[in-house]
């Protein structure tokens, strides 16, 4: 299979402020998301030739158009779960490298405060909230790897305080103050053994990213973003009807992360990453995404954390700009706001948060429940 290594660029980003925006609709959340891309890039909206907007509430692509008053070009309206954002940047990087169009708009958004949670489950069996589903991993991991409740608590504490220290340093961000462990272990129980502050909350924001040729981009700035690869693995239910699922790993973050060192040259994703922005819904998730992505091993992930090596000052910065822990997560924009991090990281302009020298960046994100996911691994790096 061909790469896409290196054939498409990002010359522009946006991201609005994320909460409860009671303020504005979806409208406004994605003029404020792309005229922020467009400025940075020094585009109009009458320069994109196509777009995909990646939302979980909508039906069509009408509602961008409306928004920024494009004149009858393609607008696409892409869903994947909870890498619905990520998916309309996948959509867009690939129309780029195909040579189908050259200026293209990758956009997500949600509206979750006045949307209510989700819309109804038509599958047969029950649902259930995502803090329960993450419970039966965190309480499958404590047992497998040897963990009592209490160091397990303190562990998955010590993600939440560091995702919302970073948060702190984000004015984008939702959730503004610090947090301590103790404050994680005291806080109300969600659902055994994650608390409050182990969950994210949902919350309004759209993100958007300007995607043209690498030729087109030298043209528009210095300090343009290279795509190295995607990845995306959707499950079949696999982890739901066999027996030997252990819920302490997921099948779909490995081969999603496969596919995307692959197309991207990576060998040693630990040593090679310098930064990354993954899906903590849960605490948990994040620690398991750590040794799903080969960043540590089985079971241990425990020392990287306590050695900080996932915290800003470490060998590599996960969340650095606070994660679904101090954004919340408006579903279709999470994956663009991911990317949105990686982006200015990469070009130096994180201010406070700015991760040292980074090169190579990755997002991930992670929709669906244990045993059935759907999973989405982007990795980008600094022009040569």
């Amino acid at each position: 299979m061909e790469s896409i290594k290196d054939k498409v660029a990002i010359v522009g980003m946006g991201c609005t402020r994320f909460g409860e925006r009671w303020d504005v609709g979806n409208e406004d959340l994605m003029v404020e998301a792309c005229y922020e891309a467009f400025e940075d890039a020094g585009l109009e909206s009458k320069d994109i030739q196509a777009a995909w907007l990646g939302v979980q509430m909508g039906s069509t692509g009408q509602p961008l158009a409306g928004a920024i008053k494009t004149e009858y070009v393609p607008i696409t309206r892409v869903e994947n779960a909870c890498a619905s954002g990520t998916e309309a940047v996948r959509n867009a990087c690939y129309a780029v490298a195909a040579g189908i169009q050259e200026i293209v708009l990758a956009v997500g958004v949600e509206k979750m405060s006045d949307s209510g949670m989700g819309r109804p489950d038509s599958e047969v069996t029950p649902g259930a909230p995502p803090p329960s589903q993450f419970a039966l991993t965190a309480n499958r991991y404590f047992y497998d790897y040897g963990l009592s409740y209490d160091e397990g608590r303190k562990i998955l504490a010590k993600i939440a305080t560091k995702n919302r220290h970073n948060g702190t340093l984000n004015p984008k961000a939702y959730f503004q103050g610090e947090i301590t462990v103790d404050d994680v272990l005291n806080a109300p129980m969600a659902a055994y053994p994650l608390g409050l502050y182990d969950c994210c909350s949902v919350s309004d924001g759209a993100a958007a990213a300007i995607i043209t040729t690498p030729e087109r981009a030298r043209r528009l700035r210095d300090d343009y973003v290279l795509c190295k690869g995607f990845g995306l693995a959707v499950g079949a239910g696999q982890g739901q009807l066999r027996d030997y699922y252990d819920f302490t790993h997921f099948d779909e973050t490995v081969n999603a992360a496969r596919m995307a060192y692959e197309a991207a040259g990576i060998k040693n994703p630990r040593e090679e990453l310098d930064v990354a922005e993954v899906h903590d819904c849960c605490t948990i998730a994040e620690l398991v995404v750590y040794e799903d992505m080969g960043w540590s091993q089985k079971g241990k992930a425990k020392t990287d954390i306590e050695s900080g090596f996932f915290n800003l000052e470490g060998g590599l910065p996960v969340n650095p700009d606070g994660g679904l822990v101090s954004f919340g997560h408006p579903i279709g924009a999470s994956g663009i706001r991911m990317i949105y991090e990686i982006y200015k990281q990469l070009q130096g302009k994180a201010g406070s948060r700015q991760v040292k020298n980074p090169r190579i960046g990755l997002t991930h994100n992670l929709g669906g429940s244990p045993g059935s996911f759907t999973s989405a691994v982007t990795i980008w790096g600094c022009r040569d």
